[in-house]
């Protein structure tokens, strides 16, 4: 879900707890936590609304002004679907953050770390890629995504989204430009025999 960058510090803060979407299909669960650039928000309600019913209630609760400013704000074809969702900021760290530092793997643990790696090259239609991204990123900290892809041939986006799958195993981090090998991935590459 994107969150443009005006309602980051404000969701942040508590201010704006309803997001406006149209959307053909609706893309999120009530219950649900999701990744934003405002961070991790957990989504605690969805409705679909008509957009000439949205309240001033709710223009404030969205950051807007009036219900003229949300319905002007709403991007997308105005015959979709327009859905109100509720927000908060999820509570407790990120487990992709807490399990980047947890760096204690025994031999199972690296091993079952090796066959998630082997599960991603066996399904790239590129490839395998996981240890060259690995290496790569180790070799070359703090640089900007469209480099490190450059260097191997390829485009930016779909090795960004290569990196976001090893992050979710806790091996990389990402730095305002660019990445590193988290504390796992460091100690994940010292005892691997994938090398």
């Amino acid at each position: 879900m994107q969150v443009q960058a005006r309602y980051r510090e404000p969701i942040a803060r508590g201010e704006v707890t309803v997001l406006f979407r149209r959307w053909r299909r609706c893309q999120v669960v009530a219950g649900r936590t999701y990744r934003t650039a405002a961070g991790r928000l957990e989504v605690t309600a969805v409705d679909e609304v008509d957009p000439a019913r949205i309240t001033r209630a709710d223009a404030r609760r969205a950051g807007e002004a009036d219900a003229d400013a949300v319905r002007a704000s709403l991007r997308g074809e105005a015959d979709l679907p327009t859905y109100r969702i509720a927000v908060r900021t999820a509570a407790g760290p990120d487990p992709r953050t807490v399990l980047a530092h947890d760096d204690d793997l025994d031999d199972e643990a690296v091993a079952e770390i090796d066959r998630r790696l082997d599960r991603l090259d066996r399904a790239s239609s590129h490839g395998p890629w996981t240890e060259e991204t690995l290496a790569l990123i180790e070799a070359r900290p703090a640089t900007l995504a469209a480099d490190l892809a450059a260097s191997v041939g390829r485009e930016r986006d779909p090795f960004k989204l290569d990196v976001r799958k090893l992050k979710a195993l806790g091996l990389t981090e990402s730095l305002r430009v660019g990445y590193r090998l988290s504390a796992r991935g460091r100690a994940h590459r010292a005892r691997s025999r994938r090398r």
